[in-house]
């Protein structure tokens, strides 16, 4: 069941209920900007991961910035987001199953639906979906270029895979999904260009091989906020799935640049918002943000401008904070903003986010596909 907003537009930041999911309007705005000038610059498309904020509302934000449609991982995040106002939504993963199938297909009359295979079972399941429907539906095809999770080998696999959709009668072929996921949080600039060049590689040798057979990459799509440049200035990708970059996280953050300091393209826009609920001892206090309210598998979340304390500990409700002796204690009852170790699961933990500009709160957006995972 929804909870509750936890604040009202016009009360102060103080105010919210907590804990709550926070983002700074400012840097949030200046995220989208900053990424929209720069895929401009490039030539190619920006197609944005909803993954990270399962939003119609900032979906349709990215669109008025340039973005030419969205990617989801699930059903359930394609329909919210269609039944949002988003025309044009890519499922950058594989769907099996006739219900889930059935769902996609019935989502063509209000939105272009696209989603990837990597088996030619898949081809045959989506197939009869669309014939069912009376529709045409677009399949891409996913190589595994690096990541080690989902996709067909690049090269005369992934041909003959893409030419069993082109014979479909209800099916179009779209291109290729090309996703290293791997080489997001490597952390030197050399390590991420050399996973990159080999992605590159492997999706361009795929690319020429189909253009020989007549199949044309309407999309060749991939990148992320750690890698989108490399593979922007690579002539082969012409579609750009950034997604963290409109919130960032602690984890990210830790992607270094030439210069060996925090790459920080992006500013840190997404916070929960916690309170200071106990002070059991001298340099330990408790927040009420644990394990419901913030995602720990890429690190425990980070006190915002407070280096002098630590988040040293998680369970269910409690965040435990650590400083020295002589470290200015937090205050019973004071609010804090906590930076998360990785923003997608962290803003699956609430109904909503809380936008503030200038100390106040300014707008309340639902997390519209919180919990989709069908």
């Amino acid at each position: 069941m929804p909870q509750p907003p936890p604040a009202q537009p016009g009360q102060r930041e103080e105010e919210i209920d907590t804990p709550a999911l926070l983002i700074d309007l400012d840097a949030f705005e200046a995220n989208l900007d900053r990424m929209a000038a720069r895929v401009a610059a490039t030539g190619a498309r920006l197609r944005p991961h909803a993954k990270t904020h399962k939003s119609p509302v900032i979906a349709g934000l990215q669109m008025a910035r340039g973005a030419v449609g969205q990617c989801v991982q699930k059903v359930a995040e394609a329909e919210v987001l269609a039944w949002g106002g988003i025309p044009d939504i890519l499922v950058s993963n594989e769907v099996v199953g006739a219900a889930k199938l059935s769902r996609l297909a019935a989502l063509a009359p209000i939105a272009e639906v696209a989603l990837c295979v990597d088996h030619p079972a898949q081809v045959a399941s989506i197939e009869a979906a669309a014939r069912d429907a009376a529709r045409r539906l677009t399949v891409l095809v996913e190589i595994d270029v690096g990541g080690g999770r989902c996709g067909v080998a690049p090269g005369e696999a992934a041909v003959e895979l893409a030419a069993a959709i082109a014979a479909s009668p209800h099916l179009r072929f779209g291109g290729l999904q090309a996703y290293n996921g791997r080489a997001q949080h490597l952390r030197t600039p050399g390590e991420r260009q050399h996973a990159i060049a080999a992605t590159v590689d492997d999706t361009r040798r795929t690319v020429a091989l189909l253009r020989h057979k007549g199949l044309e990459c309407a999309i060749v799509g991939g990148g992320g906020t750690g890698t989108f440049e490399l593979e922007a200035a690579s002539g082969v990708f012409n579609e750009l799935q950034a997604g963290s970059y409109v919130f960032m996280d602690a984890d990210y953050d830790r992607n270094l640049g030439e210069d060996g300091l925090p790459v920080a393209r992006f500013h840190q826009s997404l916070f929960v918002l916690a309170t200071i609920l106990s002070q059991p001892c001298p340099g330990r206090a408790v927040v009420d943000a644990g394990l419901k309210a913030v995602a720990t598998d890429s690190g425990l979340p980070l006190p915002w401008r407070h280096p002098e304390w630590r988040y040293t500990g998680a369970s269910d409700e409690h965040g435990k904070i650590e400083f020295a002796a002589e470290a200015p204690a937090p205050k019973l009852g004071e609010k804090l903003r906590l930076v998360p170790g990785h923003c997608d699961p962290t803003v699956a933990r609430h109904d909503w986010y809380v936008g503030v500009r200038g100390g106040r709160v300014e707008c309340l957006w639902p997390v519209a596909a919180r919990g989709a995972q069908a």
